[in-house]
């Protein structure tokens, strides 16, 4: 009997949804919301050498990704909003000409004034072509610095505001590492922030961001925000989600997230090596039309942040011999794969830890890898092949910070295309080393692009990556490495956590934690 009602219930089911789906009005009948995707991301190290970012430097694959295959992304920010975007039947996304990603990533300086001119008026003359709209969805990162542009993403919320009017909702995603205030949420309605690093939740950001909109342009949700500036700076390094504080401020994040109804909790960490005005820490509150519990939040999680200001804005990591003396301990201990993050080279080209290593007559190790574009166009002059004799000092070439170059005696294992680029080079030398050549800084996370040409890292004891955190996606978290030490660098250098060596020009360091001239918060 039990079983009968069941079928006849499931029976009446199938026939409600059928006829549900049947007469619910299609989303090409119905009128349809659009939402417009823009794209302009940038973490920008202002200290880094090599020159402004130009044109050029955007548009090393494409002019611009056009709209269409824009929207086509299955991750990041983007994959998450057309996703959630796309569970509303009366919902069409549209790509707007956005400009591609920098060649050379966050080695990269200053974005050049003309290059970010050229590209906002890529973004706002395909936004004019295809008004009106409904919302907007602005993928970002926070930290980009233009030059003669104090905060871009506010400038790039503020010229897209010019265009749809005061009544369209905008929303923003971005990365914690961004530096931002409160001139953002002056142009839009909502920010959305990742709560991991490393960012396993930038397809949840842009997922939220695109319900945000919805639920605005449905007249659901009537946005008031917060800003808070806790005057602390960190570097990235000690950033890492994975351990307290860190952990706890995000987790403090999530839990007014889950207490509140439509709280939308957000927590910028900053990036010091972008030497601009709203450096370091922030914090970001958006309500549904509840300003007194905006600001409640906003309060409390910035003095939160400054209750914890000693051990998360301070940090020490082994020198790259005191590192290279205990990679041979944990080897005889049997406690490989041992993992060196070298955290401080952001141009990619550092040999502090490479020669470190070398002397200590280290064998299976794996470097992945070291820049050097001069080496590689030598071997394109020879029009290099597997099993050429290699012979040539490496790396050391961007100034002190990098060290000087190391003389690699070994034999080509592989000259090509690889990881995007036209060339790199594997390098084979001593006792079964291998040394990755990339044309630019290159940041390794998990273990995938190490399994190139038949390449099997369980074949090696000892990695070298240059990464500070985002390397424990792929060694820490999964459990594959043994033993994880991050490294330092000798020298007061960008990258490191002395920060305050730094020249900076319009970056508030001496109002900031630790480096303010007294730790009494105003």
């Amino acid at each position: 009997m039990t079983n009968h009602c069941n079928a006849v219930l499931r029976q009446a089911v199938a026939v409600l949804l059928l006829t549900f789906f049947t007469h619910a009005p299609s989303s090409t009948s119905a009128e349809l919301h659009k939402l417009a995707v823009i794209a302009y991301s940038q973490e920008t190290c202002t200290f880094c050498p090599g020159g402004d970012t130009q044109i050029v430097d955007r548009a090393w694959r494409v002019p611009f990704v056009k709209g269409e295959e824009l929207i086509d992304s299955k991750r990041g920010f983007i994959g998450g909003f057309v996703y959630a975007a796309r569970e509303y039947p009366d919902v069409e996304v549209i790509g707007i000409n956005s400009p591609d990603e920098v060649y050379g990533g966050s080695s990269r300086s200053w974005e050049s004034r003309e290059s970010f001119e050229h590209f906002m008026t890529t973004i706002t003359d395909d936004l004019k072509a295809n008004m009106p709209v409904d919302g907007v969805y602005l993928a970002l990162h926070g930290a980009m610095a233009v030059r003669g542009v104090p905060r871009p993403e506010a400038e790039i919320a503020r010229r897209i505001r010019q265009i749809v009017g005061p009544d369209i909702p905008i929303a923003g995603s971005f990365d914690l590492h961004g530096n931002e205030d409160e001139q953002f949420l002056q142009w839009a309605n909502a920010a959305f922030v990742t709560k991991r690093y490393p960012h396993y939740d930038a397809a949840l950001q842009g997922g939220r961001s695109a319900r945000f909109l919805y639920r605005s342009l449905k007249g659901l949700y009537h946005a008031t925000t917060a800003t808070r500036k806790p005057p602390v700076i960190t570097a990235s390094v000690l950033q890492w989600t994975g351990q307290s504080p860190s952990m706890d401020i995000m987790e403090r994040a999530r839990r007014w997230e889950a207490r509140e109804p439509d709280a939308l909790v957000s927590v910028f960490y900053g990036f010091p090596w972008s030497d601009v005005p709203d450096v370091g820490a922030t914090v970001h509150v958006i309500t549904n039309d509840d300003q007194e519990l905006a600001d409640a939040i906003a309060d409390d999680m910035s003095e939160f942040i400054w209750r914890v200001r000693e051990p998360f804005a301070n940090g020490a990591f082994p020198m790259p011999k005191a590192a290279a003396k205990q990679t041979i301990q944990a080897m005889k201990r049997g406690a490989t794969p041992v993992v060196l993050g070298d955290y401080s080279d952001r141009p990619g080209d550092a040999t502090w830890l490479l020669k470190a290593l070398m002397d200590e007559g280290i064998s299976n190790m794996m470097y992945a890898a070291l820049r050097d574009e001069r080496a590689l166009s030598a071997l394109s002059a020879t029009q290099a092949k597997p099993g050429d004799a290699f012979d040539m000092s490496v790396g050391g070439f961007t100034g002190e910070q990098a060290g000087k170059p190391v003389r690699i005696k070994g034999t080509v294992k592989y000259f090509g295309e690889g990881w995007g680029y036209d060339e790199i080079a594997m390098i084979e030398f001593g006792d079964n080393n291998l040394l990755f050549i990339v044309p630019t800084y290159t940041q390794i996370r998990t273990l995938s692009p190490l399994r190139i040409e038949g390449l099997n890292p369980d074949d090696y004891d000892v990695f070298v990556v240059k990464s500070r955190v985002h390397f424990r996606r792929g060694f820490d978290e999964t459990g594959y490495a043994k033993t994880i030490m991050v490294v330092d660098a000798p020298g007061d250098w960008f990258g490191t956590t002395r920060l305050d060596a730094l020249d900076y020009q319009y970056a508030p360091i001496d109002t900031l934690y630790p480096f303010r001239s007294s730790d009494i918060r105003n």
